[in-house]
């Protein structure tokens, strides 16, 4: 019997409601669940979490497998190189606690804003040396090994060793930044070198599959290792040994090369700024959601705005609305935006005055305050930063620069001096609001736990002479006005507000989970969605992973010109017609696209069995190995 038109309708609304209130549970994925009872290595490359697996194999723990896959993903130029920046969250299980590794790069000798505004520039610029904040990796990835691993130097570099020397098959995505990048890399006097392996020819770049080396690499971490068996010939402790490797690095013959090369190439580095320079190990900050404690570094990286959105969130029946309904978008939506506002306006380097509000940004009383402000039903374009002060019983310093505040970005500048940066066509701003890195999450069967989001360097990057080390980009996020956030505004010694954003979350006061993503300014948007897939909808960990997810363009960017596009919503192309007309009678401006998830990596630890899940986004070619 054919069924009238209306309930046929009706139907298969009711139907397609009750699978996004089920989180979609059976669904099935494009990549395969990871399961071990071992370990689990997980990055943004196939080679990389090879990397990672070569250091189980051989007993080391998930932080000397990390610190391997760090050093091959550099070494693979996975949209970061070995001069850029590394953040990240280890759990120990012997302290029972969560440690933070900031290793971001600081701004450099003469950094000032009074430098660049004088030369014409709004921000830092987007590529260069006076783009360059100092080298930040490799003290992180030394500091965590020497801290919280087993192993030696030598050993958790011999993949990226090997890869350099020796070579490896590189990949296509690599090879095709690379030759659409070419004219900018020949600006520089050591990058063509490393890059264009053959020079004069059509396709300057190397060939998918084409094995790349980089003898200048090789000769670096040779160094490093060279000065590790040296202390350990004189006696030293293992610890010791891979800190006279990270002192070569910083105060030696590496650091005199790097100086003088970025100076040859008109850039600020100092001996005195690489060897002043320190990795500072945190406390981390965190909140707690549906029974889960959920852990970031500080405020110097955006990973507190997704805190901020929990606790918005924390107020609402998201389960109630359905998955992915068109009030479950707008209300995450919605908290998203209220929570980046504070983060345009509040977040910096806290080793720096102003001293950020953190106490009255995480607090609960706060997020009940701002889940009063919206809408329910409207999209709200001009949404303003907040003012947390109250709630840590303070008085907000910066009131006259709040009321000047504009979700559109800066305002033009009227300086004669200062060239306005024209507003950009929407394939670069995207290209710039979700500009990429890499993330590494690993775990063991002993309770380690870390979860790193390294970026900075990559193509086109600058190379510091013979070192064959690719400088950061990462001042480009430091503003030059305190218009544009207080906080944030450059000095020399500095570290930028970034976007690089590592998670681990805690139940029972036990490890749950490891997460992070690459994508810029949509890293903590694509994360909380993951997150709330996996504890209001019960979805797995790969599921989760490949959510339908959504983005906000509401606020800055923090690259480039630091735009905005208010009003505008990236859409999974799955989501139906009603939840598409919804959002539009709501004020939305909506934009598709195939994959929306982010190329999110994750472990999940499954306590009832004693195993571990991992996963690994069908966004790129992220890539996880498990035993």
């Amino acid at each position: 019997m054919r069924l009238p038109t209306p309930v046929v309708r009706l139907l298969a609304f009711t139907l397609a409601s009750a699978a996004l209130s089920s989180g979609a549970a059976a669904q099935r994925t494009e990549k395969p669940q990871l399961h071990g009872s071992h370990w689990i290595a997980v990055t943004g490359k196939p080679l990389g979490a090879t990397a990672g697996a070569m250091i189980f194999q051989q007993g080391g723990n998930a932080v000397d497998a990390a610190a391997a896959m760090l050093a091959a993903v550099c070494t693979m130029w996975d949209t970061l190189a070995c001069g850029g920046e590394t953040q990240a969250l280890i759990y120990d299980p012997v302290l029972k606690k969560v440690i933070g590794i900031n290793a971001l790069g600081v701004a450099p000798s003469g950094a000032t804003a009074e430098f660049y505004r004088s030369r014409g520039m709004e921000f830092p610029p987007e590529f260069g040396p006076l783009a360059a904040v100092t080298p930040g990796t490799p003290g992180g990835l030394m500091t965590m090994l020497a801290e919280y691993g087993t192993m030696s130097l030598e050993q958790v570099l011999t993949p990226a060793l090997q890869m350099a020397a020796e070579g490896y098959p590189m990949e296509a995505q690599l090879a095709n930044t690379i030759e659409s990048n070419k004219g900018r890399i020949k600006g520089w006097k050591y990058s063509p070198a490393v890059f264009l392996t053959h020079p004069g020819a059509a396709r300057e770049a190397p060939q998918a599959g084409e094995i790349f080396k980089q003898a200048d690499l090789a000769a670096t971490f040779r160094k490093l290792i060279e000065a590790e068996r040296a202390a350990l010939r004189a006696r030293k402790s293992r610890k010791e040994a891979i800190y006279a490797a990270q002192d070569r690095f910083y105060k030696g013959d590496i650091a005199e090369e790097i100086v003088r090369a970025v100076q040859e190439e008109g850039g600020l580095f100092t001996r005195s700024d690489l060897a002043n320079w320190r990795v500072r190990i945190e406390e981390p900050v965190s909140t707690t959601y549906r029974g889960v404690t959920v852990y970031k570094l500080p405020f110097w990286q955006q990973g507190p705005a997704l805190l901020q959105a929990l606790n918005i969130l924390e107020n609402a029946d998201l389960k109630g609305m359905g998955y992915n309904s068109a009030q479950y978008i707008h209300t995450v939506y919605q908290a998203m935006n209220l929570a980046f506002a504070d983060r345009d306006f509040y977040y910096g380097d806290p080793y720096f005055a102003p001293e950020e509000p953190a106490a009255g940004l995480l607090s609960k009383a706060y997020a009940k305050q701002r889940w009063g402000m919206m809408s329910m039903d409207r999209n709200d374009a001009s949404v303003r930063p907040g003012d947390p002060y109250p709630f840590q019983n303070g008085t907000n310093p910066f009131t006259s620069l709040l009321a000047q505040w504009s979700t559109t970005g800066p305002r033009p500048d009227t300086s004669s001096r200062v060239r306005t940066p024209q507003p950009s066509d929407d394939a670069t701003f995207l290209d710039a609001f979700t500009r990429g890195t890499t993330s590494i999450q690993a775990a063991d069967k002993n309770g380690w736990l870390v979860s790193i989001t390294p970026s900075g360097g990559w193509v086109p990057a600058v190379i510091a002479g013979r070192t064959g080390i690719g400088l950061s980009q990462r001042a480009q996020s430091f503003v030059t006005r305190a218009e544009d956030g207080p906080f944030n505004v450059i000095e020399p010694g500095k570290r930028p507000r970034v976007t690089l954003t590592p998670t681990i979350a805690l139940k029972d006061g036990e490890p749950w989970m490891a997460f992070s993503v690459q994508g810029g300014d949509t890293q903590d948007q694509d994360l909380l969605q993951f997150f709330l897939a996996m504890v209001e909808f019960g979805q797995t960990v790969q599921q989760a992973a490949e959510h339908p997810g959504f983005h906000s363009y509401q606020m800055r960017s923090s690259f480039g010109a630091h735009e905005a596009r208010p009003g505008r919503i990236q859409l999974n192309e799955r989501v139906p017609d009603w939840v598409r007309a919804d959002l539009a009678r709501r004020g939305y401006q909506a934009e598709f696209a195939r994959w929306t998830s982010g190329p999110i990596t994750a472990i999940w630890v499954d306590r009832a069995h004693g195993s571990l899940w991992g996963a690994a986004s069908n966004f790129g070619e992220d890539h996880g190995i498990a035993w």
